[in-house]
């Protein structure tokens, strides 16, 4: 059977190149003080930063500095920024830049907003947040879905934690999505941003409801969209229209819409988020490098589905070959797939080689009820192992 559902999204998105103009219209309807929250400064290289305060500037607003925000976010940038929020009565937020920078504002949004520690309250203790700093974001790196849903990731690295939470009142106010502030990515950011938003539908393809239905089929045409247009990418990084399809390719990964009547698995997120809680992992390279052999070993429990995936995604001549000759072949071309962009496909390349931190890692993953399979800590192991 198919289960019910509701289906909501709060934020605006402006998309394409005149996509900033719109910014200046937006400020209007928030107070005084504007906190730019970003990264290490690329912002700065490509002239964005210098738009932004003249945006400003001419909105009237007075402007709080938020920066150097890194890739996964720690509790104590994010308690930087609460603080920073607090001391200057911030009245909106504006993130610039990818996944990492939209999740630490999440977190600096609630965590400032309410009267609570924010890791032990939202984090650890999934209490929806009563209020929050209202934000929107300008995006500069694709891959995470961050702009259109609300989800936020932060490492603890005290206690050794990377954990999600999703809200769905921390949906960003609006998202300003033009493609070509993506340009100056290196390959690698690129690359790694296209196996997140990829792992995202799989998350949500492989779990049930399996009976034919829309959430699948939209997430067939994603992957197959996804995997025609990273070639492009990889080739002529400035191919516009490929870059266009990539970034709205992964907004509507993971704004909700394809996990419609869908319980979603998240395992391989869980995997690697206690992973990047003890390595430095890239997380979209750490993805493409647990998926392969985590669907490996989950295939026999959902084998209609990594057949469907096999023929329709990956285009596998079923003739002659048994389910799972076909379903295997599938998960090969996926494979394949992340090692022709570029993509790390093993876990070792990424400094993940200590057989000790695995059976930690393994031994502190969340284990997800909405797989296929149900893991134990000795599963996730041998999975860590068939991934170095």
């Amino acid at each position: 059977m198919q289960f019910d559902f509701t289906f909501q999204n709060y934020t605006k998105i402006y998309f394409g190149k005149t996509a900033l103009s719109n910014l200046k219209d937006e400020l209007k309807k928030y107070g005084n003080t504007i906190m730019l929250a970003y990264g290490k400064g690329s912002i700065k290289k490509i002239g964005l930063y210098d738009e932004l305060i003249k945006i400003f500037k001419e909105a009237g607003k007075n402007v709080v500095e938020f920066s150097g925000i890194m890739p996964n976010p720690t509790a104590a940038k994010v308690r930087e920024g609460i603080n920073l929020v607090r001391e200057n009565n911030v009245d909106f937020i504006l993130a610039v830049g990818g996944g990492s920078t939209i999740d630490c504002v999440k977190a600096v949004s609630m965590g400032s907003a309410n009267d609570v520690d924010f890791w032990e309250h939202f984090y650890m203790n999934y209490n929806i947040p009563e209020k929050k700093i209202p934000f929107g974001t300008l995006l500069t790196m694709v891959g995470t879905g961050s702009e259109m849903n609300g989800g936020s990731v932060v490492t603890n690295e005290d206690v050794k934690i990377k954990t999600g939470v999703v809200y769905p009142n921390m949906m960003p106010d609006f998202s300003i999505l033009n493609p070509e502030y993506t340009y100056s990515l290196s390959k690698f950011q690129m690359v790694s941003g296209i196996c997140d938003m990829m792992s995202h539908i799989m998350e949500q393809y492989f779990s049930v409801s399996d009976e034919d239905n829309v959430s699948d089929d939209l997430s067939e045409a994603l992957m197959k969209n996804i995997i025609r247009n990273a070639y492009i990418c990889v080739e002529n990084p400035q191919d516009y229209n490929a870059r266009s399809n990539i970034m709205w390719d992964a907004t509507l990964a993971l704004n909700t819409l394809i996990a419609c009547s869908k319980k979603g698995d998240w395992e391989v997120h869980n995997i690697e988020h206690q992973i990047s809680a003890f390595y430095d992992v890239t997380h979209g390279m750490g993805l493409a490098a647990i998926s392969p052999s985590y669907y490996r070993f989950i295939m026999d429990y959902g084998l209609s589905k990594f057949k469907k995936f096999a023929i329709n995604v990956f285009n596998v001549n079923p003739e002659g070959k048994t389910d799972k000759e076909i379903g295997l072949e599938g998960i090969d071309k996926l494979e394949e797939f992340f090692k022709n962009i570029g993509a790390t496909t093993k876990l070792s390349e990424l400094g993940v080689t200590n057989p000790e931190e695995l059976d930690k890692i393994a031994e502190t993953c969340y284990v997800s009820q909405g797989a296929y399979k149900v893991l134990t800590a000795d599963d996730i192991k041998v999975i860590l192992r068939n991934s170095l």
